[in-house]
């Protein structure tokens, strides 16, 4: 995501490199090709022109910072402002009422039902006891879609099929959270389009009779400017609470995000990523500002290895490494830790420097495959004992998955370094004399 938008801007930013200060001439010359660059992305006017003006009379007004390069000093005036564009700070759900209601509104194809999974999963794993409302009568598979999401991530359903009555399906549900103890009713209601006015007025009456406490509209990020558009005329009937921008992974400009806090005054709490189950995250404004340019966002990278992240498994992994005992059953699992975190193209976006790096690079979802397959391909005695892995027991896996031999012998070979590796790093000792070892570094000045 926000690719186009930062090549763009590196282009603008190129204005000022090489300038021995910032200028009135300089700035203006950049802030055009800044303005072009967020128009571009789909940024409303208004919004593009006023951020520009912005940047303009900040970094004019720092220009003092001789010590900083006028660069320098416009990515960390973009930064702020960016940051300030989109929200400035998080803003989490309201969990305090017991049970919290949850009315998710949008228009169709926005991903409302898939995000109603995607929040009841995310509440779980945070401690909460969900409980999903089918509240779409008029899509023929929206219940059957909710019931398979819920069945797949623990989460209890709620759905009348013989009922045509919004208000009644989610008031009947919230009876039956209510009874179950689940401290949080989600209910997922029909796509509607704004001009529609039958059913403007039905969500509406839903939000009337329901009295939720939070409301979110979900809106697709691809539909760019149309997205904010939307948002208003939703906004000024039901007066939601917060935004959730879905395919955040998709050829997406970036306009949505960067135009609906602006426009509609509220905002962004959530952001898809994918179709798993497991991506969604929290929109942190100054993270996603960072990342749009080029600067990297290390602290959602280690969140999200975090959450993958048992400690009990990792103590038993590190003695298993200590011993020399790490084993291609343990590498699998880690590749499955590992492509639970999201997108690789996205995590690897997530390092500083290293976005750039990928611009031209594809990286497939499923970069792991013939590693999977080859694993897969081995026999419980092989994948425990990888030094028994010799040539005859390796054209048997080459053929059994796919792969030619020398790509078999390849991973063996690259496995058999990492565990020699990863055993000399698990000694404090060993790991030191080691770093000593290593040629130092010139000494210079900067």
């Amino acid at each position: 995501m926000f690719e186009n938008l930062q090549d763009k801007l590196d282009r603008a930013f190129k204005v000022l490199k090489g300038q021995g200060s910032i200028s009135e001439i300089n700035v203006a010359e950049t802030m055009k090709e800044i303005r072009k660059a967020l128009l571009d992305a789909d940024v409303n006017y208004k919004t593009a022109k006023s951020f520009t003006d912005d940047v303009k009379e900040k970094a004019l007004g720092l220009n003092v910072l001789t010590a900083v390069s006028p660069g320098q000093l416009l990515t960390k005036v973009m930064n702020d402002e960016l940051t300030a564009l989109m929200g400035g700070e998080v803003t989490e759900l309201d969990l305090k009422t017991n049970p919290t209601i949850i009315l998710i509104a949008g228009l169709n194809g926005a991903g409302k039902t898939t995000f109603s999974g995607k929040l009841a999963n995310f509440l779980k794993s945070k401690g909460k006891k969900p409980l999903l409302v089918a509240g779409d009568v008029y899509r023929p598979a929206a219940i059957d879609q909710l019931q398979i999401l819920g069945e797949q991530i623990g989460v209890p359903v709620f759905a009348n099929k013989d009922s045509k009555d919004p208000v009644a399906i989610a008031l009947e549900g919230i009876a039956q959270g209510k009874k179950e103890h689940n401290n949080v009713i989600i209910i997922d209601t029909a796509g509607r389009l704004a001009i529609d006015e039958q059913m403007m007025n039905e969500i509406a009456d839903v939000k009337l009779h329901t009295k939720p406490h939070e409301i979110l509209f979900v809106v697709d990020a691809m539909t760019g400017q149309d997205a904010v558009n939307t948002a208003k005329a939703f906004n000024d009937r039901l007066d939601f609470t917060g935004v959730v921008l879905t395919k955040l992974d998709g050829d997406t400009r970036g306009g949505a995000a960067l135009s609906i806090k602006s426009v509609v005054n509220k905002p962004i709490k959530f952001v898809g990523t994918g179709e798993k189950m497991e991506a969604l995250d929290v929109f942190y404004p100054d993270r996603m500002a960072s990342r749009i340019l080029g600067m990297g966002d290390v602290v959602s990278l280690v969140e999200r290895a975090q959450e993958q992240f048992d400690e009990k498994e990792a103590a038993e992994l590190q003695k298993k490494i200590r011993k020399n005992k790490f084993d291609f059953n343990d590498f699998y699992n880690q590749i499955q830790q590992i492509k639970k975190m999201g997108n690789m193209k996205d995590l690897m976006g997530m390092i500083p420097g290293v976005s750039k790096m990928m611009k031209n690079v594809e990286i497939e979802d499923d970069a792991f495959k013939n590693v999977e397959a080859i694993i897969q391909s081995m026999t419980k005695f092989e994948r425990e004992n990888p030094d028994s892995i010799q040539q005859s027991r390796r054209m048997r896996i080459a053929k059994g998955s796919g792969n030619k031999i020398e790509e078999v012998t390849k991973l063996i070979k690259q496995f058999e370094d990492m565990r020699k590796v990863m055993k000399q790093f698990s000694n404090p000792a060993a790991a030191a004399k080691m770093m000593r070892g290593m040629p130092k570094m010139p000494q210079g000045r900067m």
